[in-house]
């Protein structure tokens, strides 16, 4: 059986017919929900091979696919809204690693996960991709020490894999 949208009230996006798409970077389309589940651990992941972004000295556009885990605790965020607010980027000027770690701190703040990371695969320009990867652990939990785990690790077991170049 479908919810009906006034069964969450915070969600005014998924549904909604009349999308306006913001072309310059805005988080506060982003939403959330309440997570079911907060007593389990479990991923939620998004993949976003679309993502483009403007280099903030040139203005040429920058393409990746942005790759957004996490692990919820009582919010969760809404999928359009996530959308909606990734292609906010799409006018925006800023370098990719400044992208990655806005993208992640945005959602922190939204959401307060127990654990997110955020990991950016860039195409090329110029001869040269930057893959920028940033993550975050709720402080003085374990999912601080699985940031600090999955930090050390990131990207060892992908070293010869090339999936979006």
């Amino acid at each position: 059986m479908a919810r009906e949208r006034s069964e969450v009230p915070d969600i005014t996006l998924l549904g909604n017919h009349h999308t306006k798409y913001d072309f310059e970077y805005n988080p506060e389309i982003l939403e959330t929900f309440d997570n079911k589940h907060p007593e389990n651990d479990y991923w939620v992941k998004f993949n976003c091979p679309e993502f483009t972004s403007l280099c903030p000295i040139t203005g040429q556009p920058d393409f990746a696919t942005v790759y957004i885990s996490y692990v919820p605790d009582k919010k969760m965020v809404e999928s359009k809204s996530l959308k909606l607010y990734l292609f906010s980027f799409r006018n925006h000027g800023d370098f990719h690693e400044d992208v990655v770690n806005t993208i992640m701190k945005d959602l922190v703040k939204l959401m307060n996960p127990k654990y997110i990371e955020v990991w950016g695969k860039f195409l090329p320009r110029g001869g040269i991709s930057i893959d920028p990867y940033a993550n975050y652990g709720c402080p003085g939990t374990k999912y601080e020490e699985l940031a600090w785990y999955r930090f050390k690790q990131h990207d060892l077991a992908f070293m010869d894999k090339i999936d979006n170049r």
